[in-house]
């Protein structure tokens, strides 16, 4: 799955934006949670930006919110948790059909706009937000692993932001190898960033899938408060550890609009005198 190019860099070295990496850039012993809840397509529409990102379908006509949080251990950066909020989506200049974006995903684009992305650390989000663009911003974060559930809580500026929970698949471990495209937006700019991945999994769908997802206070989750999200989950997931590779290899569009666009996009200054200190915030201390 790891592309060609990435294997023929292995032991190179790099320098970006200050900070020094040695190729792939990767991580390893990295245990990840993950849930899927359905929302109103068309309503995450709306939170899409430009014309060619379109919210995946499930039977029905709903839409997919995608939770993922990795405890990342291994890593070139430093160990960092990092709390994915996205929609899966397809890119296109047409709404894709149901159920094919999931069998040919190069075809349609498939992958997941990513609405929010708080991480530990400071060094994370110079590198993900000034080289891949992607929305990270630094919080409050945590990641506990009990015999029975696993979950993580993110808090900004004193407040509950989200919490998720879910409770771990029984079941056999599935062996995993898979890569995940993230839309981002970023200086006014579309970009496209790919994750290759393998570890074990274990899964539960449907009315076997057990999680909750808690929306708190804080403006910045204003919008998801829009997505009618379902209080049950389409899938739940628990991975004890993984391994990835973040490829090195990038797209951006621009975003364009039928009218001149009048509202100025975050851009380079956000991140121009973020340091490297891979120091985290205090944990969270904000209740249910």
């Amino acid at each position: 799955m790891i592309p060609a190019r990435q294997r023929r860099l292995a032991g190179r070295h790099a320098r970006v934006d200050g900070i020094p990496f040695l190729l792939p850039v990767d991580s390893s012993d990295s245990p990840v949670l993950m849930a899927g809840f359905s929302i109103d397509a068309d309503r995450a529409r709306a939170l899409m930006p430009g014309e060619e990102l379109h919210p995946l379908r499930l039977p029905g006509g709903r839409g997919l919110l995608l939770i993922t949080v990795i405890d990342y251990r291994v890593t070139d950066i430093g160990t960092y948790i990092e709390f994915s909020i996205a929609i899966a989506c397809t890119r296109g200049l047409r709404r894709a059909p149901m159920v094919l974006p999931g069998l040919f995903r190069r075809a349609f684009g498939t992958g997941q706009y990513v609405v929010d992305l708080p991480v530990s650390t400071e060094v994370s989000v110079k590198g993900g937000k000034g080289i891949w663009g992607m929305p990270k911003h630094q919080a409050n974060l945590d990641f506990t692993i009990a015999e029975d559930e696993v979950a993580s809580q993110y808090d900004l500026d004193g407040q509950l932001a989200m919490r998720i929970e879910v409770d771990r698949p029984a079941g056999v471990r599935l062996p995993v190898r898979a890569s995940a495209v993230n839309y981002c937006q970023f200086r006014g700019l579309l970009m496209k960033s790919t994750i290759y991945f393998r570890g074990g999994m274990h899964v539960a769908l449907g009315r076997r899938a057990s999680a909750r997802l808690y929306l708190g206070s804080h403006p910045r989750m204003d919008p998801l408060r829009e997505l009618d999200i379902a209080s049950d989950p389409v899938f739940a997931a628990w991975l004890p550890t993984t391994s990835g590779v973040l490829d090195d290899h990038f797209e951006g569009w621009f975003l364009t609009s039928p009218e001149p666009v009048t509202q100025v996009p975050e851009g380079l200054e956000t991140v121009a005198e973020l340091g490297r200190s891979e120091d985290w915030l205090e944990p969270p201390k904000v209740g249910r």
